[in-house]
């Protein structure tokens, strides 16, 4: 009875079909899971799949026996704003990802891709470009491009979410930044420093100036339904320092440590958060 009447309050609910990436789960009973979900025309959602875990006599699920990490599939739920938690009611999987779990550094750079969206987008704001290079990313990452992809991901995010630092001018004096030897990055300052005014932020980290020349030419490569063309073939000798600057500048904008980077990035030089 009670079942009956709960199904009956769904069924009176507006339900939305979207196209979702699982960004995050916690596992909320013995058959229930909370996910974040990224989808493609409502944004971020946060859902509970009530008896996600649960099967009939047959084995059969309506969730496929659970949602894992990095899913991407076709999902209903309520649409509610003005609650907390979206009810999941259906979910077909699309793309498991079998391929990008074989490699431990595929498999860190996705779930890092997924911490940093679910931190940088907001609720209910959609960004079906944005999803569309993610869900792209994600195969790219069990390729040989798995370091340009993500560094390319990684920018296009913070510019569609205006987190996207200052990378062509002094943050200090507005000046040209340094084109040969080294070049300084302060993530309070959320840019890069000329070498005038370097010596003012003890938190600034020195790079290669060859390496933010290489954060340049991504962003102003050509694109094709809003994905950077030929790019770069990159190692992690580039993309650790590229990688590990970004993460200071977010961690330091935020106010909070990202709990992925350890997994993916170089131990840091200098704290960005004090």
């Amino acid at each position: 009875m009670i079942r009956r009447r709960h199904d009956l309050i769904i069924a009176a609910m507006a339900l939305v079909n979207d196209r979702c990436i699982c960004l995050r789960k916690v596992e909320y009973s013995e058959t229930s899971q909370v996910l974040v979900l990224f989808g493609r025309s409502r944004g971020l959602v946060r859902a509970i799949a009530k008896g996600a875990h649960r099967t009939t006599r047959s084995g059969a699920s309506k969730f496929g026996g659970g949602i894992d990490l990095l899913d991407v599939g076709e999902a209903v739920f309520t649409d509610r704003v003005e609650k907390d938690l979206a009810i999941l009611t259906e979910w077909k999987l699309r793309e498991g990802h079998l391929e990008l779990r074989r490699s431990l550094r595929a498999i860190h750079l996705a779930f890092y891709a997924a911490e940093l969206v679910g931190l940088l987008i907001e609720e209910h704001d959609p960004h079906a470009e944005l999803f569309d290079r993610m869900e792209q990313t994600l195969l790219d990452l069990a390729s040989p491009r798995a370091e340009q992809a993500f560094l390319a991901f990684e920018l296009d995010l913070l510019r569609e979410s205006g987190y996207l630092p200052e990378l062509s001018r002094c943050v200090g004096c507005n000046g040209r930044s340094a084109t040969g030897g080294s070049v300084a990055f302060s993530a309070s300052q959320g840019g890069v420093l000329c070498r005038s005014c370097e010596g003012a932020f003890p938190d600034r980290l020195t790079l290669d100036s060859r390496l933010l020349g290489i954060l340049q030419h991504i962003l102003n490569l050509p694109r094709t339904n809003g994905a950077a063309q030929r790019l770069p073939s990159l190692t992690r000798h580039q993309t650790d320092p590229l990688n590990r600057m970004l993460a200071d500048h977010v961690e330091y904008t935020l106010g909070r440590r990202l709990r992925v980077a350890p997994c993916v990035l170089p131990q840091r030089v200098s704290p960005a958060i004090r």
